[in-house]
């Protein structure tokens, strides 16, 4: 199978770099302070999400800003410890593309998703964060921003994700989907093309834009 675009938009957790272990430090430790119960914090959806939005889910409006701002302290303070690492392909795919030509869209805040970015040596031309937006993942305006930044059509967009709210927000711009089983079953991921991560991809860059193949 090849997939044709003229613009690759990347998720960065659990598609560029993996920092699963770090989350689970933070998130862990946070709601240890702010008196969440494990069984509460259980049946909230982290993956894939805005802080805010996992905050409002958890907390009072009145506290939300201070929690997030938190949270976001314990992420950036980790990523130091061994809070993030590469994923297997990222830095050979990336490599092989134009700097106008992809964009990273994250549900991190810039603060968050540049430490992380920074840490692996991944510096993005086009970068879209938490920050930038008002409604997250699932919702599409992550994907469209970053397109409308790299002046390319949404429909010659091809979107790297590895959560099911990523897929949902790719299919909703109206963009190719790719999702890569990293973090989640592949019969678990609802996309054009499932792959188990980038190392089983390869990329041409032609006058016409990106070819994306399949390794054999």
């Amino acid at each position: 199978m090849t997939i044709h675009a003229h613009a690759l938009l990347f998720d960065n957790d659990g598609t560029l770099v993996s920092s699963l272990d770090s989350v689970e430090r933070c998130w862990t430790r946070w709601a240890e302070e702010y008196g969440i119960t494990a069984e509460r914090f259980r049946g909230v959806a982290l993956h894939g999400r805005p802080a805010v939005e996992i905050v409002a889910d958890l907390l009072p409006a009145h506290l939300v800003a201070e929690a997030v701002a938190r949270v976001e302290l314990l992420e950036v303070e980790d990523v130091p410890n061994g809070g993030v690492r590469l994923l297997p392909g990222t830095r050979e795919f990336l490599d092989s593309l134009p700097a106008d030509r992809w964009a990273v869209v994250t549900s991190a805040t810039r603060r968050l998703g540049e430490a992380r970015l920074d840490a692996v040596g991944i510096l993005p031309k086009t970068l879209v964060t938490a920050d930038d937006i008002t409604r997250g993942k699932p919702d599409p305006e992550p994907y469209l921003l970053a397109a409308r930044r790299l002046g390319v059509d949404p429909a010659r967009c091809v979107v790297f994700e590895d959560a099911p709210a990523g897929l949902r927000a790719g299919r909703a711009a109206g963009m190719t989907t790719v999702a890569l089983a990293t973090t989640h079953r592949a019969q678990e991921l609802d996309a054009d093309l499932v792959v188990k991560d980038l190392s089983a991809l390869s990329a041409l860059v032609t006058d016409a834009g990106v070819e994306i193949s399949v390794r054999h």
